[in-house]
């Protein structure tokens, strides 16, 4: 069983010779994973760096967003430009290990019914406030959708091709995480999570964990599309 793993970047040039690095040692200890970085349309130096390190990386697959669209946008074009039976998707930023990927992979072949499986990292590590704002978010979500919801944004979310064939107009933004756990859930498909550390970014801010204002705008944009969501899929 192969797994691509899409991993978007949008303005992480600091971070880009560490995900590289990082990502070739997924691979030699993994031969069956593809791995996808997108650039999600990135103004800083993020397309000069990958197009320098990556033409000596030719088992790497590179996509270029010309003009940034969101979040979303990058991971579904990765997605459709993969190749694999699992797909999904983690964090250029480091916070996030792309390794963990081979954690989830193996959950998926150790099941009986790969097609009706949806994992999911579990964070560990995180500071306080964070944890509130997500407990939060998580019984938000659970009673608006009225399915349990937990660690929404926690990566890597990884499931079988089968699954997103089945995706209708998903969300180009930070959205995407809760689509595809809520649609799992309502499709019935079986939840795995497993334990993930979720450590500092080595470089760069985020790019909406930045301030009140910048949490704001996050939050308003989420509870839209929940609402939204909720009216969409009852």
């Amino acid at each position: 069983m192969n797994l691509s793993l899409i991993i978007p970047c949008y303005n992480e040039a600091e971070n880009i010779p560490l995900l590289l690095r990082r990502c070739d040692e997924v691979l030699s200890q993994a031969s069956n994973i593809e791995i996808v970085i997108v650039d999600n349309g990135s103004t800083d130096n993020t397309p000069a760096i990958l197009d320098e390190l990556l033409v000596h990386k030719p088992y790497i697959v590179k996509v270029r967003v010309e003009l940034n669209q969101g979040y979303g946008y990058g991971i579904l074009a990765g997605l459709r430009a993969s190749s694999a039976e699992i797909i999904g998707w983690t964090h250029a930023d480091m916070q996030t290990d792309p390794a963990d990927a081979i954690k989830g992979l193996a959950l998926f072949e150790d099941s009986s019914k790969p097609t009706q499986l949806f994992v999911k990292g579990k964070r560990r590590g995180r500071p306080v406030l964070d944890i509130l704002f997500t407990i939060g978010m998580a019984i938000f979500e659970t009673f608006l959708l009225r399915r349990i919801m937990w660690d929404i944004n926690a990566q890597p979310t990884m499931f079988h091709r089968d699954f997103f064939t089945t995706w209708d107009s998903p969300p180009d933004d930070f959205s995407l995480d809760l689509y595809a756990y809520y649609l799992a859930k309502k499709s019935g498909l079986k939840i795995k999570r497993f334990p993930v550390l979720f450590s500092e970014r080595a470089y760069g801010t985020s790019h909406w964990n930045i301030s009140l204002v910048a949490k704001y705008k996050f939050i308003k944009r989420t509870l839209i599309y929940s609402f939204s969501l909720y009216r969409k899929m009852k």
